[in-house]
This record gives structure tokens, C-alpha cells and sequence, in this order.
């Protein structure tokens, strides 16, 4: 009888284990997007003027905090934030002053490398703000603004234009025509900028990322398969053909995978990056179950940069706990509850 009890037992924890990593975990939302800069002084006016981001919030992570969360040494751990609003999207830009070593992006960096991430910003009007754009010369990626084809059904009548920040960061700029996109786009043509759509990154193989994804609970929203002239111009990759796929959490910003099924060979991630470099990106997901969740991923080969779940309470990241770790391309993600 003693066996059978303990039998029983195993099977419903069991259970419980298949449970919550099929259904249990749920991502509430994609809060906001990161992005490392070198120097906050000369990167948030591009936002701000360039750009029509506004200033939210200015704030710091206090050494303990930023040492834990980053896993960085002490005497580098000094964190300065800026929170940039656009719509009803954050853009949140941070800065490591007392980096010993800061790795700027190649120069030669493409969108099939796979420190590869931008965010997507949402245009009313793409000649008006290709325009403003131009006047401020802004770094060209595209060419110029490219339309998708009719032949990409699912991206057929979508504009887009790519181009850098002062520190080399791609940007894009995204028109949606009626019937794409999200349908809140549609609703508020009264500005040229509209807000943050997703962030792409660049990945390897869209099956395992996608059951990564999926097991912090976001959800797929939507395919494309993307190539031709167009796309060529868009990326400067010549030859581009994407699978590109985006997920959602119940709110916030869209994550989309971009695989480059054509050409092979763009870069890994590069080994023992930090916070503090110039390519790094993190996106916030705030989920259910961090404790579990973060005792599952400790089983995987997954790598987690924070040391342990960090107490977030007393800084403004919006978050009672959290942590930082990559995913199976080497794309950073802040998993944290509120």
C-alpha cells in the first residue's frame, strides 16, 4: 500500500511538472525593450529630437542591484538609465560609465548576425517620416523606404525603411496599411510616429526558439516568408530570403524572429558578452511563476547572467523580482514579476 501511495504521488507531481511547463507559465506582457549606449548625453537627444521619444524618467540601479542582475564586477556595476515613452510603448537606454571595457557593434554587422535586434516604430505616414529623417541624415541600413509585394501575402502593402542610431543600433520604421498589423495602428493617425511595434531578433532555427518562447508563455502571433528585391534593400543583405516569426505575450511588444534561410553564414552571438557592450539588448517579459520557472531553466542549458532572482523593489524597472538570462541564440531577456 506504502508503494502504491508513493507511486501515486510521483505521478501527480508529475503532472503538476507537465502542467505548468505546457499551460501553467503565462507571459502577462513584453513591458519594454533595453539597449546599452555608450554615452546617454549624446545618444538621448537623438531620441528626443530626432525622433519624437520623450523623457519619462532618469534613474540609477544601485551597486548591489546592478552587480547581482548583471553579474558584473563591482567597481563596473554603475547603471544610468533613461526611460523614453513613444505612444504607449517605454524604450528604456542604458549606460555602464565605469566600464572597463566596451565593445562597440562591427561595423560590419548585418541583419542575418545574430546580435541582431532593433525595434519597430510604427509611421502613420512613411514619406513624411522619411523625411524628417533624411533632413536629420540620418545613417541609411535600407537604401531607402521599400514596399513588400503582393507576392509575401502576409506582408503584401507594408512599408519599411531601416537605419541607425549614433551608436549604430538598427532602428526601423514601419507603415502598416489597412488589414496589417495590429489594428490599433489604424486608429490614430494624427501623429507620424505611433509608437513601438516589436523588436526583431536575429535567430538560428525558428523551432527552438519558438519552444523556447513558448514555455515563458508567449504565443505565435503570425508568419511571413520574405525575399526578393525588396527585401534585399530593406536588410542589405543580398540574396535575403526570412522566415520570419512574430509571438506575443497577452499585452506589450511583439518579439519577431527573423531566420535567414538565405545567405548562410551570418555570426554567432559573440562568446562572454556583457551588459555593458554596445550590442546588447534585453526585453522585459514579466510572467507568472518566476521562482518556478527559474529552478526549471536552471536544469536546461539555458545561461542565466543574473546571479539570483534580485529583489527589484526599490529601483524603478517596474518589478518586485526578476532576472536576466539569453536565450538559445544569446538574446538577452529580464524575466520578472510585479
Amino acid at each position: 500500500m506504502f508503494k502504491v501511495k508513493i507511486i501515486r504521488f510521483f505521478n501527480l507531481c508529475l503532472l503538476v511538472f507537465i502542467s505548468f511547463t505546457s499551460e501553467g507559465q503565462t507571459a502577462k506582457s513584453v513591458s519594454e525593450i533595453t539597449v546599452t549606449v555608450s554615452n546617454l548625453d549624446k545618444v538621448v537627444p537623438f531620441y528626443t529630437q530626432v525622433l519624437p521619444f520623450k523623457v519619462l524618467d532618469t534613474f540609477s540601479l544601485d551597486a548591489k542591484t546592478a552587480v547581482l542582475l548583471y553579474n558584473l564586477p563591482r567597481h563596473e556595476a554603475a547603471v544610468k538609465q533613461v526611460r523614453l515613452g513613444l505612444g504607449e510603448q517605454t524604450f528604456v537606454l542604458q549606460e555602464f560609465p565605469n566600464a572597463s571595457k566596451q565593445n562597440p557593434i562591427p561595423t560590419d554587422s548585418k541583419s542575418n548576425d545574430l546580435w541582431f535586434q532593433h525595434i519597430a516604430i510604427v509611421v502613420s505616414d512613411m514619406d513624411k517620416a522619411y523625411d524628417i529623417l533624411r533632413k536629420n541624415r540620418v545613417k541609411h541600413v535600407s537604401t531607402s523606404p521599400q514596399t513588400l509585394p503582393a507576392y509575401i501575402t502576409a506582408a503584401a502593402g507594408i512599408k519599411a525603411f531601416y537605419f541607425q542610431d549614433p551608436d549604430g543600433h538598427n532602428l526601423e520604421i514601419i507603415y502598416f496599411p489597412q488589414g496589417k498589423g495590429n489594428p490599433k495602428w489604424q486608429k490614430n493617425k494624427s501623429k507620424i510616429f505611433l509608437g513601438i511595434d516589436h523588436s526583431a531578433i536575429g535567430i538560428s532555427d525558428t523551432p527552438k526558439e519558438q519552444a523556447f518562447y513558448e514555455m515563458l508563455g508567449l504565443k505565435l502571433a503570425g508568419k511571413s516568408e520574405n525575399y526578393g528585391s525588396e527585401q534585399e534593400h530593406l536588410n542589405q543583405v543580398f540574396g535575403a530570403r526570412l522566415e520570419i516569426s512574430g509571438f506575443m505575450a497577452q499585452q506589450g511588444i511583439g518579439i519577431e524572429f527573423l531566420e535567414y534561410i538565405a545567405p548562410p553564414g551570418g555570426r554567432t552571438y559573440p562568446a562572454n558578452s556583457k551588459a555593458s557592450d554596445l550590442w546588447h539588448w534585453h526585453s522585459a517579459i514579466e510572467v507568472t511563476h518566476l521562482d518556478a520557472i527559474y529552478q526549471q531553466l536552471k536544469n536546461q542549458d539555458i545561461e542565466i547572467i543574473s546571479k539570483e532572482i534580485v529583489d527589484l523593489q526599490n529601483t524603478k524597472l517596474n518589478a518586485s523580482k526578476g532576472f536576466i538570462l539569453r536565450d538559445k541564440d544569446g538574446h538577452a531577456i529580464l524575466l520578472f514579476e510585479k
